[in-house]
């Protein structure tokens, strides 16, 4: 049983071959697969096998392989193959070995040609049930990968291979099985203009930005050694929300580097806008390979004003993203409801509310429904977990500073996602602080969405 208890930090304080996040516990993670002539063979698939359908009419604005070529960082900015600044758009898949079946061509070209998404994501899990790592069954997960990469090609789009990182926490714990991934993975994709890869999705549990340029250091010569120029992506820690720290001590001796953000609207909000301009601004090029527009739980309220204010920045520095998640999961963050199993040919009607708002905002730049949306603050749940977030606010006339709080609970407890804040556990005691951004409240400030999940045993609760 999972238990969400959301905090008021400084209240309670002071007053992330072919060029071409696992199964949720309890369902059915086994990887649907297509009928080949010979499985005893990977044949690496020609180029010419796999010229991108294109559609008599297409949106101009749209970015595309067949037209902008393979990408590369110039400065802070992804740029094409003419040096010309690229913002790519779309959406990524949910854990690949919970959800499969969105990994087929027909949901593929729906995406390019009716979405305008010029960018999907390959989300592998790395642990959990079913990951790569754990108890997944590697060689489907490759194959996946293989047509996910295919399908993006022939439907003229941009696609991220996403070595999914989240409870391992640290991407050193399976460094060795990452080598051996993408040496397997470049040596078949390196001729394919459309590839990126992404090496750890969100380092988190305190990994530092030293151990992850550590593990960067090793896993991106072994990519380079079989794809000299394909743009590689690094996660940063905090879930993948501290640009800051690769800002201040950057890879050095690689080109074509970029540097991961996450964020979910309705939890980070100008703080986290504000330390993702100033990294590019410092001279880093960032990548939100994952967003929300509800909060960080992937399963709490929407806040479409916030996600509204995140694309206006994106936009003004063209920052390139994907959406989370590509799946009918019965949570806020996936894009169709939950009650829809269809895998392709999707209607307005079979969308959620967070799909609705990304199609308005690939086609025309606003939610699909004309309305804004903002977070009502309510708990929302998926039948193990509840959901939703806090504003920490100051009504006094002076300054409020934080210092460090803890909360003992009545049982062991594991930590399993937070925001906004600092968290140590120690047994059954959760230790909470700030952290640098919200360190103080102004008076009449506010500190908003700060919130974690633990996890324990049935009827958990405070002391």
């Amino acid at each position: 049983m999972k238990v969400k208890f959301l905090c008021i930090l400084l209240a309670a304080v002071c007053c992330f071959s072919a060029c071409q996040k696992p199964e949720d516990p309890g369902q059915t993670g086994d990887v649907q697969k297509e009928e080949k002539a010979e499985t005893s063979e990977k044949e690496q698939v020609e180029e010419e096998e796999l010229e991108p359908e294109r559609e008599e009419e297409r949106n101009s604005d749209t970015p595309a392989p067949s037209v902008n070529g393979r990408l590369s960082v110039r400065g802070t900015q992804l740029v094409d193959e003419k040096g010309e600044a690229v913002q790519l758009k779309g959406i990524s898949t949910h854990g690949l070995a919970w959800f499969p079946q969105y990994v087929n061509e027909e949901l593929f070209g729906e995406l390019r040609k009716e979405w305008n998404a010029s960018l999907i994501r390959l989300a592998m899990y790395t642990a959990e049930s079913g990951g790569y790592c754990t108890d997944g069954n590697k060689e489907e997960l490759k194959e996946l990968i293989r047509r996910g990469v295919e399908y993006a090609a022939r439907q003229d789009m941009y696609v991220i291979v996403d070595w999914h990182i989240l409870s391992d926490n640290d991407p050193n714990l399976h460094k060795a099985e990452a080598l051996a991934f993408f040496d397997e993975m470049t040596k078949e994709f390196a001729g394919c203009d459309n590839v990126l890869y992404e090496i750890c999705n969100e380092p988190n549990g305190g990994t530092s930005w030293a151990e992850i340029k550590s593990y960067a250091s090793e896993v991106i010569p072994v990519i380079r050694a079989n794809d000299a120029d394909a743009v590689i992506i690094v996660g940063t820690p905090n879930w993948s929300q501290y640009v800051n720290e690769a800002a201040a001590d950057p890879l050095e001796g690689f080109d074509n580097i970029m540097y991961t953000l996450h964020f979910y609207a309705a939890t980070h909000t100008d703080s986290l806008r504000n330390t993702m301009t100033a990294a590019i601004d410092a001279g880093i090029p960032v990548f939100v390979t994952e967003y929300g527009i509800c909060d960080a739980s992937g399963n709490g309220g929407i806040d479409e004003a916030q996600a509204d204010a995140w694309m206006q920045v994106m936009d003004e520095y063209k920052v390139s993203c994907a959406a989370w998640n590509l799946s009918n999961k019965e949570e806020t963050s996936a894009v169709f409801r939950s009650s829809v199993d269809k895998v392709s040919g999707f209607t307005e009607e079979d969308l959620s509310d967070s799909g609705r708002w990304l199609y308005g905002m690939l086609t025309e730049g606003k939610s699909a429904d004309g309305k804004k949306r903002d977070a009502d603050g309510e708990a929302s749940s998926d039948g193990d977990e509840s959901a939703g977030g806090e504003t920490a606010e100051n009504g006094q006339s002076k300054v409020i500073k934080s210092k460090e709080t803890e909360l003992e609970f009545d049982g062991d407890i594991a930590l399993s996602d937070s925001w906004n804040g600092q968290y140590a556990v120690d047994g059954g005691v959760l230790r909470i602080s700030s952290v640098d951004y919200n360190g103080k409240l102004d008076a009449g400030g506010s500190a908003e969405d700060v919130g974690f999940i633990i996890s324990g045993e049935p009827g958990l609760a405070i002391r």
